[in-house]
């Protein structure tokens, strides 16, 4: 599908009537192509028990079709209306903190049969009426699933069920998950305790881990009922979302993006990220990469973003075009805002959408008018893109559980995707792309270099198949914590950090919590500037008495110094760095480029540093493209590239190498 889709959620429901075919006019406009919908309206759809009401859904897409917008249907279930919580109040989650009582969305206990018997009437209910209407281009699974902290009666028996077949040896399940401790063995299946007041981090991370499987679960069963009434060219998608800090941060804890992505044709994401100022682009292209990775590299989805957004967010001229070429440039094949209008009552009153509450043109409209152009302009071009990164991260929900359980001092918050971060946000700012893997296999062989954050729990099987990858010629930067303990979240009672030490030569078996700890340097080839400091955590390294292994710094402290604190390790044909303790970005980014100094590294697109970031890509006809994003408030000069036309951004000949505050290039490298 080369076409790049420019697309907004609009809620007939929630407007006046007598808006649509205006709001028609204005989107064609701007360009504006597809349209979600139907994803929040159950109540409206079934106002009562077996009562069906079509009226919106049945306008939007006869209006929509004759407009030549395309629409995207959604199972409406992830927010159930009042009379079914009222008749069935056992649909309701039961979390951490009780059983939630009706009023916000994303309350339901998606294991219960009760709930899902009244969510699978819906949806067929829905799509037998709407399945052959010829606006339709796809379905939306839900919306930003999750378990809900669910810890009910239903999903706890259904963990007990499913430990049962994983153990029919209850003396196994104890010895694995160290039960012995405090007397919380379990002799009797009778005798399960409660899952939320578990002390033990091997159960707890396994509840985690099942309550991941039942969204997986969940989203397969709502695929295989739209399966029924799809047809072939319709596409099957779905909103992942991340770890939300006010917008989306890291890993998503609550969701294997990887295996739930299983139920899915087409992979889609919300990413939502500060303004104004604050704009980076780190989290456009963090999840941008962690979509494409759900379906083996191919185009995704960007099925919510940001328009206007909260009152912080509100774009500065030139943002939301940047925005919107950011995602392209990473791979998506779509830019959809959440959404069309602004709400005029109710939850995200002030979460705006591309038209303010007046619903007249106002400056992101105009905006979008120009990027909409655009879009149809090169969507032959980018409609495909493909980026050939010869850099991955490995990411793990097992090791985020983990480590979360046992974070470092009194940090707080998910520790894992701190860390995560730090390493990626290093690499974006150096502009080196990366592909996010979950597992390094055979396939893995493609990558020179692989960056190992804080992989604290992993069975044995990966953890050899990491040191394989570096005998075999492979790069990886391994960082602290990594190898600790096993699937379980037993700890290993061989020298730390376990099964690794044979790639990466180095053993601890203390650490401590750095105070003003620096890090010196320890060869006249790794220089390390004065400020430089160990933060987080600290293992205090000593490196093998081979010649195999060298030590690139070492702790700068009266009690600490003998340690090593970051070391290089020949290992067959490859090499592997292992980092003790966290750093700057510089340094991170610093020893990734040591491991590649033979010869260049395909994904570093550019020598350039954030706020100057360059993405390349190609096209479905081989064509090499190379986008330059300004992040800042001031101008960027580039150097002329020889041979490149500048296919969007400059205005005449002697600025296409000058980049105005927020703006943007598109050149194509091979037009002659």
């Amino acid at each position: 599908m080369s076409k790049i889709y420019y697309g907004v959620a609009y809620y007939d429901e929630y407007m006046p009537e007598e808006r649509l075919a205006t709001d028609i006019t204005m989107m064609k406009e701007a360009g504006i192509n597809l349209v979600r919908i139907a994803e929040s309206t159950w109540s409206t759809l079934e106002p009562q028990e077996g009562e069906y009401c079509f009226y919106h859904i049945d306008r939007v897409l006869d209006a929509m079709h004759q407009a030549g917008i395309a629409v995207i249907i959604g199972t409406p279930t992830y927010a159930i209306p009042s009379w079914l919580a009222r008749k069935h109040p056992e649909v309701m989650v039961t979390s951490f903190k009780g059983q939630e009582k009706y009023g916000r969305r994303q309350i339901m206990d998606i294991v219960s049969p009760v709930f899902l018997h009244y969510a699978e009437n819906i949806i067929r209910v829905l799509l037998e009426h709407v399945h052959g209407h010829p606006a339709i281009v796809g379905y939306q699974l839900d919306n930003e699933t999750k378990h809900y902290d669910n810890v009910g009666p239903v999903i706890q028996q259904k963990f007990v069920e499913h430990l049962q077949q994983r153990y029919p040896d209850l003396l196994q399940l104890n010895k694995d998950f160290g039960l012995d401790y405090w007397s919380n063995r379990i002799d009797n299946w009778q005798d399960f305790p409660p899952v939320e007041t578990t002390i033990n981090a091997s159960l707890g991370c396994a509840f985690s881990r099942f309550q991941r499987q039942m969204v997986t679960d969940y989203l397969l069963w709502q695929s295989r009922i739209v399966k029924e009434y799809a047809q072939p060219e319709q596409f099957i998608t779905h909103n992942f979302d991340f770890e939300w800090r006010g917008y989306s941060y890291g890993i998503q804890p609550r969701v294997d993006h990887f295996a739930a992505a299983e139920a899915l044709t087409i992979a889609g994401v919300d990413i939502y990220h500060p303004s104004q100022e604050q704009l980076s682009g780190r989290e456009i292209a963090f999840g941008g990469d962690i979509a494409r990775a759900l379906k083996q590299g191919a185009g995704y989805f960007v099925l919510e973003t940001e328009a206007q957004g909260f009152a912080q967010w509100t774009p500065f001229p030139g943002q939301l075009r940047l925005q919107a070429f950011s995602h392209i440039a990473s791979g998506a094949k779509m830019v959809s805002y959440w959404h069309w209008h602004s709400l005029h009552n109710a939850f995200e009153t002030y979460w705006k959408g591309l038209l303010s509450h007046d619903f007249s043109p106002n400056p992101a409209y105009l905006e979008a008018k120009t990027i909409g152009a655009e879009l149809a302009q090169l969507s032959a071009q980018l409609g495909d893109l493909k980026t050939e990164n010869d850099v991955a991260i490995l990411v793990s929900n097992q090791a985020m559980d983990a480590l979360n359980w046992f974070k470092p001092g009194d940090t707080q918050g998910n520790v894992y995707n701190d860390i995560f971060r730090r390493f990626y946000d290093a690499l974006y700012d150096s502009n080196i792309s990366v592909d996010i893997i979950n597992d390094v296999n055979a396939s893995s062989s493609a990558y020179r270099v692989i960056v190992v954050p804080a992989l604290y729990a992993a069975d044995d099987r990966l953890l050899t198949r990491i040191n394989h990858y570096v005998e075999a010629g492979g790069q990886a930067l391994i960082g602290f914590k990594s190898g600790f303990s096993d699937q379980n979240v037993k700890v290993r009672t061989c020298r730390q950090p376990g099964i690794l030490s044979e790639s990466c030569r180095v053993s601890y078996n203390q650490f401590v919590l750095p105070q003003q700890v620096g890090l010196s340097s320890c060869l006249p080839d790794f220089p390390l500037a004065e400020t430089e400091q160990a933060e987080l955590w600290m293992e205090l390294l000593t490196a093998d008495n081979s010649s195999q292994v060298k030590v690139l710094a070492s702790y700068q402290h009266p009690a600490w110094g003998q340690y090593a604190a970051i070391t290089e390790s020949q290992y067959g044909a490859g090499t592997a760095i292992y980092m003790g303790c966290l750093t700057s970005k510089n340094v991170i980014a610093q020893l990734l480029l040591r491991l590649a100094k033979k010869t260049p590294l395909q994904s570093q697109c550019s020598e350039h540093h954030f706020p100057l970031i360059v993405k390349k890509a190609v096209g479905k006809d081989g064509q090499r493209l190379a986008f330059y994003f300004n992040y800042s408030s001031d101008i960027q000069a580039i150097a002329p590239i020889e041979g490149a036309v500048c296919l969007l951004g400059s205005s005449s000949p002697n600025q296409q190498w000058e980049i105005e505050p927020w703006g943007l290039r598109i050149y194509q490298l091979d037009a002659q």
